[in-house]
């Protein structure tokens, strides 16, 4: 098994390397929301997103986006516990974009783009992720 280790296939570091930048994006994205300066110059629809989140839904994002980074560490230290740290990431996202939705189904004025972005992109991108970590598990890629 250690010999099939050595035998990662070089797209795997790519993967792992991009997805940890795109959840490193998502905690930069966090910490952000907490400046009332950058919150002010978004978008009347970002703003009403972030302005009305609830403690749930803020728990839910930190989960999904400090999960998805913590789990893209894991999987670049080649460890299968990356799997659950990304099913745990999924469940955050979840949880925060029932509150997005719930917004973005109000009279706040969404656009397909806007929504196709802050709601369905995440969720793929973290489907993705528990499936590829499943993929290196079974290659053996990861102990």
């Amino acid at each position: 098994m250690s010999n099939d280790m050595s035998r990662v296939h070089w797209s795997f570091w790519l993967i792992c390397i991009l997805a940890l930048l795109w959840n490193i994006g998502g905690a930069i994205n966090y910490f952000m929301q907490t400046s009332p300066e950058f919150v002010a110059g978004l978008p009347d629809t970002h703003r009403a997103i972030i302005e009305g989140r609830p403690a749930w839904a803020t728990g839910g994002f930190a989960i999904g986006v400090f999960g998805g980074a913590l789990g893209c560490f894991l999987l670049l230290f080649k460890r299968s516990v990356s799997f659950y740290v990304f099913i745990g990431s999924l469940i955050g996202i979840v949880v925060t974009m029932i509150h997005t939705v719930d917004v973005a189904s109000s009279v706040i004025n969404f656009n397909l783009g806007e929504m196709i972005v802050m709601v369905v992109l995440p969720i793929i991108v973290a489907a993705i992720l528990i499936w590829y970590a499943k993929i290196a598990i079974n290659k053996h890629w990861v102990i």
